[in-house]
């Protein structure tokens, strides 16, 4: 768990923010690339580093299979770590730009609550982990020698089932989960928030599904780490909720190289978010709510909100669901 800090003296509306875990008014109406290209991310990314006067730090954590870096951002040096992942398969996109935005609301200013939140919380940001399966507009990385367990054959590896701990990152033929997996253990978040995208569903109520959210399932998670994951879980789908999304269980399985059970299983609190494709005319809406969740979750680590939540209620989020249509093409997770 995580421990809580409390500041007395904060203004009451900065006390207001943070339980609710609200985003500023203008998160909502600012219109985003939901789609940057590799050059753009990176310039988007080193334009935050220099904007913020080093609070948002940039470095690569390696390379993709095609030479490309996949980015570490890093903003906040407070105790408590966070880990967001975005886009390991390359066409669920919508994450990563909803990541930008996050850093750039906490780390480009320096008003109250963003220097509390850097002084809470330190958020390291694995922004678009595939970028060859991103340039390519597939799920997998590039490795046209693959014949993965995972993948298909002669295009590539799905890198969200090699993380199994039982791997060396030095080891994993995935070389991009390889990259996540050496960048999870020399950081050693509290907490990581994989961001993927699905297909589309409606709920038991005939409402349209927006987003899903599941935690470890893996039989040998430490109760520790699956109660913080569902804590967090419900802080997440709060926040989405109240900004009008629907928000369901996923309906994940317990292979251990999947990346909420893996990092589960190393003893953190671990979350998948896969927001639901709903079309161009959706993307925006997508990415304020996936911008939303990132900031309830630092909002509620950094004041420790997240421990007085009961995880039971997570196990009362409702299921997601059936396709709204017969051929559903993103399988998610």
């Amino acid at each position: 768990m995580m421990k809580r800090t409390r500041f007395a003296l904060l203004p009451v509306l900065i006390a207001v923010v943070t339980a609710l875990g609200l985003i500023a008014p203008a998160s909502a109406a600012r219109e985003v690339d939901p789609r940057p290209s590799t050059e753009e991310l990176a310039r988007k990314l080193f334009d935050l580093q220099l904007r913020s006067r080093g609070e948002v730090r940039v470095k690569p954590i390696g390379a993709s299979n095609q030479g490309r870096p996949v980015w570490s951002a890093r903003v906040g040096h407070g105790p408590t770590r966070l880990l967001y992942v975005t886009q390991q398969h390359g066409d669920e996109p919508l994450g990563t730009p909803a990541a930008v935005e996050f850093l750039r609301e906490v780390g480009v200013g320096n008003d109250p609550h963003q220097r509390w939140l850097r002084d809470q919380v330190t958020v390291d940001v694995v922004v678009r982990a595939n970028p060859d399966g991103h340039e390519h507009d597939w799920r997998y990385n590039y490795d046209p020698d693959a014949e993965p367990e995972f993948g298909e054959a002669g295009k590539g590896y799905d890198i969200n089932r090699y993380h199994d701990p039982a791997v060396a990152p030095e080891d994993n033929p995935a070389t991009e989960a390889g990259l996540i997996q050496r960048h999870h253990a020399d950081f050693q978040p509290q907490v990581s928030v994989d961001y993927h995208m699905q297909g589309r569903y409606v709920g038991d109520d005939g409402r349209e599904i927006t987003a899903s959210l599941m935690w470890p399932t893996h039989p040998d998670v430490a109760e520790g780490p699956l109660n913080l994951a569902k804590q967090v879980s419900v802080v997440a789908r709060t926040a989405m909720d109240e900004g009008g999304a629907n928000v369901s269980q996923y309906p994940g399985g317990d292979y251990q190289g999947i990346a909420r059970n893996a990092y589960g299983l190393l003893g953190g609190g671990s979350v998948l978010i896969e927001l639901s494709d709903m079309g161009a005319e959706h993307e925006q809406f997508q990415i304020s709510s996936a911008l939303a969740s990132m900031h309830a979750i630092a909002n509620a680590a950094a004041d420790g909100s997240v421990n007085d939540v009961d995880p039971a209620e997570a196990d009362a989020i409702p299921p997601r669901g059936e396709p709204i249509t017969a051929v559903n093409a993103r399988t998610g997770d």
